[in-house]
């Protein structure tokens, strides 16, 4: 099976006027079509800093990101952003609603950025919201939901562009046991449709859920 994503070499270090902080140290990860891989670490271990480097949010200082197939390291940052929009749906501990929007509007944004005809954003945003259970919180903002409902109108706005992959940042960090478990097994059954999730935790038990582990420890993998 082909690679979906390949790291090589990466380096990532950041100018803090004439100090220069290493955060990612030679870096080579693979991960195929299909895999639900964890990537665990420390707190300061450069576990984010890694997914926004695979996310197109950030650029390396050194080596190569390859999204399939694609050199994403000398895109420019218009090129980035298609790939973002098309390629790649972004989970946060945070949710990352916007708390004036409602959950439908919430949804269908990413699809306005996408010129994707309206007709179509309301079908799309409305199909997923039933898919997740939300289909009577249409209509409710953030503040009005549970931490569950708004992790999962997050997932339904991450899948709106049809994304080859999902990148989950501590997407259980924010709620309880329970809840995070019901989170997990959206994730395994979009994985056992063939979505490639790579997702960041510190949580052991979240960690062993998935196919792979990989950890980093100072930067680096161990």
């Amino acid at each position: 099976m082909e690679d979906v994503l390949s790291i090589r070499d990466v380096d990532k270090t950041y100018q803090l006027g004439k100090l220069s902080v290493p955060v990612l140290k030679n870096i080579n990860i693979s991960i195929k079509h299909g895999e639900f891989v964890a990537i665990m670490g420390p707190s300061g271990s450069g576990k984010t800093t890694l997914m926004n480097l695979i996310g197109c949010l950030d650029r390396p200082s050194s080596g190569k990101i390859f999204i399939d197939n694609v050199d994403t390291s000398d895109l420019n940052d218009m090129e980035l952003a298609r790939i973002r929009g098309k390629k790649i749906g972004f989970v946060f501990q945070t949710f990352n609603l916007i708390a004036r929007f409602d959950s439908f509007k919430n949804v269908e944004l990413p699809m306005i950025y996408q010129d994707i005809p309206k007709a179509q954003r309301k079908a799309r945003a409305k199909e997923l919201l039933k898919q997740f259970g939300l289909g009577d919180r249409m209509n409710h903002k953030p503040p009005e939901l549970s931490g569950g409902q708004r992790q999962r109108v997050a997932i339904a706005r991450s899948l709106v562009n049809n994304p080859g992959i999902l990148l989950a940042d501590e997407p259980t960090g924010n709620l309880d046991t329970r809840t995070g478990e019901e989170i997990m097994d959206i994730f395994k059954t979009l994985n056992s449709e063939g979505m490639t999730i790579v997702m960041v935790t510190h949580e052991h038990d979240i960690g062993q859920m998935c196919h792979r582990i990989i950890r980093i420890r100072d930067g680096m993998t161990i």
